[in-house]
């Protein structure tokens, strides 16, 4: 399979399997907030997707996912929570709608999907900053530290813009509910942050310079 290929159908697939996912959980097509999120989603994803079609080695490490693809067992244990904290945030919301658990007016839908646009923004100004960007903790050859664009105001913007846009999914799809599954990605992305941390500061050189340069790890300002 090309490259192309392999990026658009990896696209699709997941938006495929996210819509199903959503909508079964929902009971319902008609849920006008589920459309309008994965509208905004595959939107800010093609771009993305482009980019990637242009790197292959970044392609290659962005597909490589999941407990099994990591190399250090902590991350496998972290990444196990991490999938089970974003199953609960897009199943939470799903069956909010089905349920009627909770009612956002409108204006925190569109809120929501405008934070998830951004979240996506930020992904794709990592992916331009750092072709290193895999979704698996590793250090490859030839790897650099990277400090500019994003990674100058936080050192893990792409886990930054993952926070965002799971609480901005939430807003987005109308549920009070699902900020509970989103405020837990934090803690989540944290521990897989701080043990990444020092897995780099221990391999990667130069990269103790770089967190006594850049001061905040997730949010700026609070962490």
């Amino acid at each position: 399979m090309s490259n192309e290929a392999k990026a658009w159908s990896w696209m699709i697939g997941a938006s495929v399997v996210m819509a199903l996912v959503m909508f079964a959980c929902a009971g319902t097509i008609e849920w006008w907030q589920g459309w309008a999120f994965i509208a905004v989603v595959e939107a800010g994803s093609v771009p993305v997707t482009l980019f990637m079609i242009k790197d292959p080695a970044l392609l290659e490490s962005r597909t490589n996912i999941g407990p099994a693809a990591e190399q250090r067992p902590v991350q496998r244990v972290i990444v196990v929570g991490l999938l089970l904290v974003s199953v609960a945030a897009f199943i939470v919301p799903s069956l909010d709608r089905r349920f009627g658990w909770s009612h956002a007016p409108v204006w925190v839908a569109v809120a929501g999907d405008a934070l998830v646009a951004v979240s996506l923004w930020l992904s794709f100004r990592v992916f331009l900053a750092n072709s290193f960007g895999a979704a698996t903790v590793q250090v490859v050859e030839g790897q650099t530290v990277i400090s500019t664009g994003p990674y100058a105001v936080v050192r893990n913007p792409m886990y930054s813009g993952a926070v965002l846009f799971f609480v901005g999914m939430a807003l987005a799809l109308g549920s009070w509910w699902a900020l509970i599954p989103a405020a837990l990605t934090i803690p989540a992305f944290s521990w897989r942050l701080l043990d990444e941390e020092a897995f780099l500061a221990d391999s990667l050189p130069g990269y103790r310079d770089y967190q006594a340069k850049v001061r905040w790890r997730l949010i700026p300002g609070v962490f």
